[in-house]
This record gives structure tokens, C-alpha cells and sequence, in this order.
């Protein structure tokens, strides 16, 4: 993927799901690997799970090097499940600790887990304005998994794949004089 340094991007997952090892943990991983296929990409995995005596109460001697690590990444993944018809808690307490702007200019998706189609739009509505308060780049529309109801959960992280890749390369796509004019009358 050409979008990303072409010597190993820095790559972050941050997991805000409160159990180890989680599925969103597991369908954010297979997610970023399939998207990012760079040899040599430098991947990192932060799972609030794993942190909580970090984060209760926030002692900033053990997050600021993870905070450090996001910064300072090429692209951040922020995966949680969908609690109460937006992210975790977990994640809220992690990112309310940053700075504002702590990760300007970095590319940013976010990716959130349901039951149901119900909340998909969770990753967009709250998800997403949280990494851009942050100050993180969030170029194409976020991620959602039903992780219930979805039989083959490969083929619907394949097509997430796709949908990302179809989109960033929508972003580089040079303007060709087209405008939705033309799609609206037909002309």
C-alpha cells in the first residue's frame, strides 16, 4: 500500500475491549494484517485489557510511552466493541488521558464490533470524532464487524479489506472533471 513509508510503517492497534484476547482483538488484527502487507512493518498491539492497572487509577508513568508509541505511528487502528451504542469506557478513560493533538497527523481508522447492524453507525458518530479531536487523520468512513450474526466473519474482514483499499485509492484518484451532476441526470 503506497500511501504508507515505503521502510517500515510504524503500526498501532489499540484494543478497547475490557477482555483479553477478545474477538475485536482477533478481527482488528486480521483487519490490519490483510490491509498493511508491507514487509518489515513495525506492528504494535495495545489491549486496554492488559493495561488496567495503568488506567485505574491513570498512572502516567506506564501510558505515556504507550501515548508516545501512538504519536508517533504511521497508522493507528482503534478497535472496541460497541457498549451502550458507542465505544467502551475502557476506551474512553485511555484517550481522555492524551493531549489534545497528541496524534496530529496520523492516519487513523476506526473499527468497532456489534451484535447488530443496529449500531453500525457508532464507528462513524463517536468513534471518529474522538480520533479527530485527537488530532488524527481519519480518511475513509470507519469499520463495522456483526460479529453475531455474520457466518463467515474471513470473508467480511476480506471485504472491510477491500472497501478501505477501494477508498483510499479513491482519495489519490486524480479529479476527472466529474461531478454528481452527471450521476443525478444521467448525462
Amino acid at each position: 500500500m503506497d500511501s504508507f513509508p515505503t521502510t517500515a510503517p510504524r503500526i498501532s492497534l489499540v484494543i478497547g475491549n475490557p477482555k483479553p484476547m477478545s474477538r475485536t482483538r482477533t478481527l482488528a488484527e486480521r483487519f490490519t494484517d490483510g490491509l498493511i502487507e508491507q514487509p518489515g512493518r513495525d506492528r504494535v498491539v495495545i489491549d486496554l485489557a492488559e493495561q488496567a492497572d495503568a488506567l485505574f487509577p491513570p498512572r502516567t508513568e506506564l501510558l505515556v510511552p504507550l501515548y508516545e508509541r501512538l504519536s508517533s505511528s504511521d497508522l493507528v487502528v482503534v478497535a472496541s466493541p460497541t457498549y451502550k451504542a458507542s465505544y467502551t469506557g475502557l476506551t474512553k478513560l485511555f484517550f481522555d488521558q492524551m493531549r489534545p493533538n497528541a496524534l496530529q497527523g496520523v492516519v487513523a481508522i476506526p473499527l468497532m464490533t456489534g451484535a447488530s447492524a443496529a449500531h453500525s453507525l457508532a464507528v462513524d458518530f463517536h468513534l471518529t470524532p474522538l480520533l479527530r479531536e485527537l488530532g488524527a487523520i481519519v480518511p475513509t468512513g470507519g469499520v463495522y464487524f456483526i460479529v453475531n450474526e455474520t457466518e463467515d466473519l474471513e470473508a467480511a474482514v476480506n471485504a472491510a479489506i477491500a472497501r478501505q483499499r477501494s477508498q483510499l485509492a479513491l482519495l489519490k484518484a486524480p479529479w476527472r472533471g466529474k461531478h454528481a451532476g452527471n450521476a443525478i441526470d444521467g448525462r
